[in-house]
């Protein structure tokens, strides 16, 4: 089934404000990148895998374990560079042609198995009528309609509703976007900037894979995640 070629991305730049060099941190005895990593070359259907970064510490990291890295330019290394900076310079340097291209970020590393190639065939039984797939989790206890902004001192919902909601079960289940896998096709992604498209289709994961490392909490809960599955 899989005619098309894919390239997986792992964006992983050196620097990081909420945590010193977070790519690299140890999770479970691990650096956070060796996670994703191993995810993404236990894929069957990913026919290419680098690693973009700015870091000779990940470059390293990356190489020892086998896979290719990609040394990205300074100006597509700041707070402010964007993902498409990142592809569109990996596009530039690779020599083959690619059908599709996913994202995997370094800082979801909850991924089972078989996340990856099950998102990629989503897309490739969609292929004619989708554009792209994300993995989305379930927003549960920090649901939008429940939140509250605060106006002229006062709290006020984000979300006004005519209808009085006494459950959170009552509640339009939302969802966030967790980098376990951004997936597109390329010439679509190109030609909008984004992988939230016209045709974007959502990959389900689980309650334990909703979190993204962005400070040290995230790390302790994330580390103990990884630690109760090795036990069970």
């Amino acid at each position: 089934m899989n005619k098309k070629k894919i390239i997986a991305i792992i964006p992983a730049r050196g620097g990081s404000k909420g945590i010193p060099k977070k790519n690299i941190a140890l999770v479970a005895g691990k650096p956070l990148i060796q996670y994703t990593i191993e995810s993404a070359k236990q894929s069957k259907k990913i026919d290419k895998l680098v690693v973009s970064t700015d870091s000779e510490e990940i470059a390293t990291i990356a190489r020892n374990l086998g896979v290719e890295v990609i040394k990205r330019p300074t100006e597509f290394a700041r707070d402010d560079s964007s993902t498409m900076d990142v592809i569109n310079h990996v596009l530039e340097v690779v020599e083959e042609k690619f059908d599709m291209l996913a994202i995997l970020e370094p800082t979801s590393p909850l991924r089972k198995e078989e996340d990856i190639d099950n998102a990629i065939s989503l897309l490739l039984k969609e292929y004619e009528t989708a554009d792209a797939v994300i993995s989305l989790g379930e927003i549960a206890l920090e649901n939008p309609f429940l939140s509250k902004i605060i106006k002229n001192k006062f709290l006020t919902p984000l979300i006004k509703t005519e209808n009085k909601v006494y459950q959170r079960q009552q509640l339009q289940k939302t969802y966030f976007p967790y980098g376990v896998i951004y997936l597109s096709k390329i010439n679509t992604l190109l030609e909008t900037d984004t992988f939230y498209q016209e045709k974007t289709i959502p990959y389900f994961i689980e309650r334990w894979q909703n979190y993204e490392i962005d400070d040290a909490y995230d790390l302790i809960v994330v580390e103990r995640i990884i630690q109760y599955r090795g036990e069970e």
